[in-house]
């Protein structure tokens, strides 16, 4: 199976509430085929206090977003960055969610096919019972630096991803592809 265009997408949060919350960082990987051909990321000033169980849980400080740029100072690099590609995250509805709800802050429309790697590895691998990144991360003997920076875990889906299409069948790969696969 080649994999379309692809951009993986991560987000850290203020929160789990799209309306409410907003993004604190973002990270987009571009792939073409099995190949990595651009990462960007950036700290997102999201305009609001990071309660301080979020700021422990992903490890970014108010101090830190405090001179990043606002989600509406990146928000036509990240629409760049996102066009003709399939939006690919792990728990593609939270970071597909926020992103759109982003935009919309913003007055912008903003829609792309998605493609779930929760849903795409429940597919591929239904004997396991866990499928979070933490739980692939294990799996695969995968090592990341940073555990809930967007990057990093952006990263680990890529990994996860691309030993997916060494490791099984086309038509194994195809199943889980479809069923991971929407059109938004």
């Amino acid at each position: 199976m080649r994999l379309p265009r692809l951009a993986i997408v991560d987000l850290e949060t203020t929160g789990a509430d799209p309306n409410r919350d907003r993004i604190t960082e973002i990270a987009i990987l571009i792939t073409e085929g099995d190949e990595l051909i651009e990462q960007w990321s950036s700290l997102v000033n999201p305009g609001m206090h990071i309660p301080s169980r979020i700021q422990e849980l992903i490890g970014i400080t108010d101090e830190m977003v405090a001179d990043a740029p606002s989600f509406k100072d990146l928000a036509e690099e990240v629409r760049t960055r996102l066009v003709d590609a399939v939006f690919v995250a792990h728990n593609a509805r939270f970071d597909y969610g926020f992103l759109r709800a982003a935009f919309e802050r913003e007055g912008q429309k903003w829609d792309a096919p998605v493609m779930c790697s929760v849903k795409f590895s429940r597919a591929l691998d239904p004997e396991h019972s866990r499928h979070g990144l933490d739980a692939i991360i294990a799996r695969h003997g995968y090592t990341i630096d940073a555990r809930h920076r967007a990057l990093d875990d952006a990263l680990i889906v890529w990994r996860f991803l691309r030993d997916a299409l060494g490791r099984a069948e086309e038509a194994r790969l195809q199943r889980a592809w479809d069923k991971a696969f929407s059109t938004s």
